[in-house]
Formats: structure tokens, sequence, C-alpha cells
């Protein structure tokens, strides 16, 4: 997945292929090969302030370059790789490509055991405890400054704090998302709602959806998941709007069974059961209301904004018929995202290697991925709301090339970008806790008599249980 947490279950299984890049660019940059690509050789400084020096020559493995089937994305990579050797001609970068998705989770739990992760390597925001747990990543905070890394001061704090443990940085981040609720224009506009107001509350929500509902032909006005702990993700993610929580503070306790957990689940009863507005057809996952809202057949849902991208190039919708908002209530939205990481043990020159190709490739306006003007070129999709991690200058820069170099009218997202809504990180656990709040999600969905109190006690007992053995 491309992004955080549960997000990683809508991905397909696939085995990991090594794929050298494309060595007669290398060879053009004067570089040479170490072999196995785990030997630096040099007179590089093991002072972490000092520049890379040049007579250095490092070679760098690197997760998640393109795969071949996506051959305008690996161009811009292997188009990256030259521009980065002109400075850095004595570094030899070597991506691995999975086929299909980047990251897959038993593939990755099953690396870091085998510590057979490359030099640098790709992970979501919630795997880091997972990683240090396995001794895999090593602390980069002496690595990271102004100098190394320009536009650090305007990377939003929050995106690096799910970087950091007991004051030491061990990532760098590519990518971020926060969760706002998608819309069906065509529908909003049917059911007489003005689409560039999406709701705001969810009693708005509710009365949308009955609107949206009435339009008949199958149309459904709301959609939630409730399996494959998909549905226990929403849950986190309606809690947070509502100001709620799902894990206490010390992060040994649940906290949801309390009037926001019950109004959760007691408004999604009531617009199945009550309303009749969700549609009859539950036990919904990742990729069936991606679906239904592309058909014109669902006129909204909780989602990410990459989500329009997935759909678009995925399921041959129009970006004209997406819009995007807050979400409703907005006193909170789960957030996550991706970073890199640099393997345990690796040398101070790789490391500096890797902190200077992260820094051009993911975290510079106008370079690397935020090359606005070649994406587009491309034709590949420019003008999403996210990833959009940076604060001042560098955010200044990166809105007005992305608006410049637009693939898609980017007003539609206006709701969601004028009223940001400050992001939460998903709970220890979550994937476990999940999976549990699934249950009762999926309850209230295809249970008109199920008893949300019960519901709430079961789920509560059984996190606590969870918690107690970290």
């Amino acid at each position: 997945m491309r992004s955080a947490g549960f997000r990683r279950t809508r991905r397909a299984s696939a085995v990991a292929v090594v794929t050298a890049l494309a060595l007669t660019a290398l060879a053009s940059c004067g570089t040479s090969s170490s072999g196995d690509g785990n030997d630096d050789s040099g007179s590089g400084s093991s002072d972490p302030s000092a520049p890379l020096d040049p007579k250095t020559k490092v070679t760098l493995t690197i997760d998640c370059m393109p795969p071949a089937a996506k051959a305008a994305e690996l161009r811009e990579w292997n188009e990256d790789v030259k521009t980065f050797n002109k400075k850095y001609p004595n570094v030899r970068i070597e991506g691995k490509s999975t086929p299909g998705q980047c990251l897959e989770p038993p593939r990755f739990t099953a690396m870091l055991k085998g510590r057979s992760q490359p030099d640098v390597f790709y992970a979501y925001f919630t795997d880091l405890q997972q990683v240090l747990d396995n001794d895999g990543a090593v602390d980069i905070s002496a690595y990271v400054d102004d100098t190394s890394v320009p536009a650090l001061k305007d990377i939003q704090p929050q995106v690096l704090d799910v970087a950091r443990k007991d004051g030491k940085l061990y990532a760098l981040p590519t990518s971020n998302y926060t969760m706002g609720l998608m819309i069906n224009r065509k529908l909003f506009t049917q059911a007489g709602l003005d689409p560039d107001t999406p709701p705001a509350t969810w009693e708005e929500v509710r009365a949308a959806s009955r609107k949206i509902a009435a339009l008949g032909k199958g149309v459904a006005g709301f959609g939630e998941y409730s399996a494959g702990n998909n549905g226990g993700w929403h849950f986190t993610a309606t809690q947070y709007a509502l100001g709620g929580d799902v894990v206490d503070a010390s992060g040994r306790k649940a906290a949801f069974n309390d009037d926001k957990g019950k109004q959760v689940l007691q408004q999604l009863h009531d617009m199945r059961w009550e309303d009749d507005s969700m549609g009859r057809t539950q036990l919904l996952k990742w990729g069936d209301l991606q679906k239904q809202i592309a058909t014109d057949k669902l006129g909204m849902f909780l989602a990410a904004p990459d989500d329009i991208a997935y759909m678009v190039q995925q399921l041959g919708a129009k970006y004209e018929n997406f819009g995007l908002g807050p979400i409703p209530g907005a006193q909170g939205t789960l957030f996550g995202g991706n970073n890199y990481m640099i393997k345990k043990g690796s040398s101070p020159d790789k490391i500096k290697a890797a902190v200077a190709w992260l820094n051009f490739k993911n975290l510079t306006p106008g370079k690397g991925q935020f090359e606005w003007a070649r994406t587009k070129a491309d034709k590949l999709p420019v003008g999403l709301p996210q990833p959009n991690f940076f604060t001042g200058g560098s955010k200044a820069k990166d809105d007005a090339d992305r608006a410049a170099n637009a693939t898609m009218p980017v007003e539609n997202f206006k709701a969601f970008m004028d009223n940001p809504v400050q992001g939460k990180a998903e709970p220890p656990k979550a994937q476990e806790i999940y999976k549990i709040l699934d249950n009762a999600m999926s309850a209230v969905l295809t249970n008109k008599d199920a008893d949300i109190d019960k519901l709430l006690d079961t789920a509560e007992q059984q996190v606590n249980q969870i918690l107690a053995h970290q």
C-alpha cells in the first residue's frame, strides 16, 4: 500500500525481484560496481558532519524502484539516477523492484528477521517499532541537518516525529496522507447537493446520504468498510474526527468505549437500518468502495487523496467526477505515510550517500518526485493534494508548481485543502486492534439488532489484552 498501517492489506502478495538499474547510464558517469553492494572503499571520514569524500566509492541498494510495468515512473527513476550521479559520480545506485506493489507485510517482516533489507529500505510510518525490535535501522540523527537536507526546517514536525524514537531519527519521509471525505460529484449534483461543499458534520453526511440513496438504481449514499482490518481502520479515523481516541496516552489501555465510540457505531447502524442509505452489500474491504464510487453507485466514503489516482488509473474513472472535503467532525483525522530507513551497520559513507539520494529524490521541491512539469509531460497525475508534508517556503514553491502543472481540476479539492485537519498517528498494535474493531463494525452493518454497548465492551477487553502484552 502506498500509505501506512492497515492500508497495506490491499496489497497483492508479490515476490521480491532484484533488478539492477541501467548499467550503461552508470558507466557513462564513470562509476564502478562494488559487486555485492556491501563494500565501500576510499578515504571517507567517519565524521557525520563531513561531506562525502568524492574519492570514496559507494554502492547503495535501494528499495521500491518502479517495476518495468510502470514505464514512465521507471524512466523518471533512471533520469534521477543520472542527475544524481552528475553531482555524486562515486555513488552507484542499484534499485530493487518488486512486481505489483512495493511493500507486502509478510515479505517485509521476513526481510527484517533475515537482515536481508537493502541499504535504503521502504517502510510505513507505523513500522518503526518493528524495525527497531529487529535492530534493522541506523540512527541518522547526526547525518541529517539543514546542510544535508536544506528543506528540513520546512518538513512538518509531525511527519518527522513518527520517525523518531527516544529522540533519535531513524527515517526520512517520501509521502504522507490524511483521511478526508471522498464524494462523487455527479451523484451530488443529481441529488440536488452542492459538490463544492461536502458535508462537514456527520449529521450532514446522514442527510446527504439519504438524498443520494433516493436516486435509486442501486445507488448508496455512504459506504463503509467492515472486513480485512479496514473497518477498524475507519472506526479509528472516525473516532479521531469526533475528538476521541482508540488507545489512551499510556498506550496500555483502550480508550474507545465511550460516548464517541458509541456514536461511531450508532450513526452507521442508523444509516444502514433506519435510512437504508448504505446499500445492502456489506462486509466490504479496500477496493470495494473505490469500485462503487468509480461506477457512480456510491456517493461518499472516507478516503485519502491518492485513492483518486487509483480509481482513474486502474478503474477508468475521470478525475473531474471526484471531490474531497475534510473528514466530518474535523477534530482530528488519521494520518500516515511512507518513509525510507537506512540499514543498521551501514558505514558512515553509505549513510551520507543515502541521505544525499533521499534528499534529492524525495525532499527537494522542484526535483525528483516533486518535478511536476516532468510528471505532467509523462502523463502521470499532478494536482492531488498529497503528498504534502512541506510548510513555509518549500510548501509555497511546491504548491505553485503543482497547480501550474495540474492534470486534474484541483478546485474540486479546495474544501479539503482550505480546511486542514490535524492528523493523529495510528495506535500501537494497529493491525491487531483493527481486526478486533472489524467485528463491531461488521455487526452494526449486518445485524439490525446489534448490541452496541456489548460490542464495545467485548472489543475493549480484547484490545486491553493485546496492549498488556507489548
